[in-house]
C-alpha cells in the first residue's frame, strides 16, 4: 500500500460586514460574473450573499497553508473593501440575524434552500474545512473511522460562536447547535471498507434523497471529487494562527494513523454515543471545560486532554512533518482560549456587540497586509 500524500487543502467561510452598522450585508453578487463565478481564483460564493467562501491551492505542509490563508484573507479583504465593506471570521455573526439575510440566486443555493427551507435560511453559520490527501480508499475510510475519537478535541479548539442574534447563548460553538438541523450531519457512522461507504451513497442516490454526495455533510467525510478525507466540523477560526494549528493537527492525527497501520496496529474505535457526548462538552465549553477519557472510562479536562493528544500521541510524527511549531500553538489556545472566549471577554468589558465585531475584524486581520489605497476595517 502506497504511503498517502498527507497533502493540505483548507477552505474558509468569512463574514461580509457593512462598516457603518457592523450588520452582515448582502453583497456577494456584487462581484459575480455572467456565470456566477468570481474572477479571482479560490474565492466562491455561499448560501447567504453575506458570506464570502475561500479554498486553498493543494499544499504539503502548515507553512504552505498559512501562506495561502494569508494571501486568501487578503484577497477577500480588498474585493470587500472596494465596496466598502470589511470582513471578519467567526463561526456567527453576534447580532445580526438571518431573517434579514437574503440566499444566493445560483441554482444549487436556491436548491437548497428548495429542499429545506427555514433550516437552509437559519444556516447563518462560517466553518473551515480542512483536507488530507489520502489516495488509498481504504486507508481513507480506516483513518475516517479512527479519527472520529479526536474530533471533539479538534472542534474545542476552533470555538468561535458564542452569540446568535444578539444574545449571549452560553455555548461556544452555537454555529454547530445551528448545523446540526441539517440532515446527513454530525459525528459519522463506523464503516469496514470504501464499499459499504459507497452501497450508503448508492442507495441515497438511487432513492433521490440526494443528487451526489455533497450533499452528505458529515463532520468527517470522503471528499466526492478530490482524493481526501474532509474535516468539516470547526467554527471558523478568527486568527489565522489558530487555522493553521488545527490545520496541522488534522494532518498530523492522519500521519499517526498511517504510521500505526504501517506497523499493523491503530487506534481504539470507540461507540458514536461516547465521542457524541464528548462533542457536546466540546460545543458547551470549548477549551475550558472537560471530555471524557474514553479509554481510562473518567471525565479530564479538556487542556490535559488535548496536551495528551499532542505532547504523547502526536509527538513522534511532528518533526518528520516539521509542524511542531504549528501544532504546539494550541498550547497557547489553551492557555489564552479561543474566539469564544476572546468575544465573550470583550462583551463582558464593553457590554458592546459592536465592539465584539470591531475585535473579530481587527483579529482576522492580522499580519495581513492590505494594499487597497484605503480602510478594510470598520469605522468608529
Amino acid at each position: 500500500m502506497k504511503d498517502p500524500s498527507l497533502t493540505l487543502g483548507i477552505e474558509e467561510e468569512y463574514q461580509v460586514v457593512d462598516p457603518e452598522t457592523r450588520e452582515l450585508s448582502s453583497y456577494i453578487t456584487q462581484i459575480l460574473d455572467a456565470d456566477g463565478q468570481i474572477s479571482v481564483e479560490g474565492i466562491k460564493p455561499e448560501l447567504h450573499q453575506s458570506v464570502v467562501e475561500v479554498g486553498s491551492t493543494v499544499c504539503s505542509t502548515p507553512a504552505e497553508i498559512r501562506t495561502e490563508v494569508v494571501r486568501l484573507r487578503g484577497e477577500v479583504m480588498k474585493l470587500a473593501a472596494k465596496d466598502g465593506r470589511a470582513i471578519l471570521a467567526a463561526g456567527t455573526h453576534p447580532f445580526s440575524s438571518w431573517i434579514d439575510q437574503e440566499i444566493t440566486p445560483l441554482e444549487r443555493y436556491l436548491g437548497v434552500e428548495q429542499d429545506l427551507q427555514d433550516l437552509a435560511r437559519k444556516n447563518l453559520i462560517f466553518g473551515m474545512h480542512v483536507h488530507v490527501g489520502i489516495e488509498d480508499r481504504e486507508f481513507l475510510i480506516d483513518a475516517m473511522r479512527v479519527s472520529r475519537y479526536f474530533l471533539p478535541h479538534i472542534l474545542a479548539l476552533s470555538t468561535s460562536s458564542p452569540f446568535w442574534m444578539g444574545r449571549r447563548t452560553g455555548i461556544k460553538s452555537y454555529r454547530s447547535v445551528q448545523w446540526r438541523n441539517f440532515p446527513r450531519t454530525g459525528i459519522p457512522p463506523t464503516f469496514r471498507t470504501y464499499a459499504e461507504y459507497e452501497h450508503i451513497l448508492r442507495s441515497l442516490v438511487n432513492a433521490n434523497a440526494i443528487e451526489d454526495a455533497s450533499k452528505i455533510w458529515w463532520d468527517l467525510r470522503p471528499h466526492h471529487l478530490y482524493p481526501t478525507l474532509e474535516f468539516r466540523l470547526c467554527d471558523i477560526c478568527t486568527r489565522v494562527d489558530e487555522a493553521v494549528c488545527i490545520a496541522a493537527i488534522i494532518q498530523a492525527i492522519v500521519a499517526k494513523l498511517w504510521k500505526l497501520r504501517r506497523d499493523n496496529m491503530t487506534f481504539r474505535v470507540y461507540p458514536l454515543s461516547l465521542i457524541e457526548e464528548n462533542k457536546w462538552r466540546a460545543v458547551r465549553y470549548g477549551v475550558a471545560g472537560n471530555l471524557l477519557d474514553l479509554g481510562k472510562e473518567r471525565e479530564s479536562s479538556a487542556k490535559e486532554l488535548i496536551e495528551e493528544l499532542i505532547g504523547w500521541f502526536l509527538d513522534d510524527v511532528l518533526d518528520d512533518l516539521g509542524s511542531r511549531k504549528e501544532v504546539e500553538y494550541a498550547f497557547q489556545i489553551i492557555e489564552n482560549g479561543t474566539s469564544a472566549d476572546r468575544q465573550l471577554a470583550t462583551f463582558e468589558e464593553t457590554g458592546d456587540l459592536l465592539a465584539v465585531v470591531d475585535r473579530l475584524v481587527a483579529e482576522t486581520a492580522e499580519g495581513i497586509d492590505v494594499a487597497t489605497g484605503g480602510t478594510y476595517g470598520l469605522r468608529s
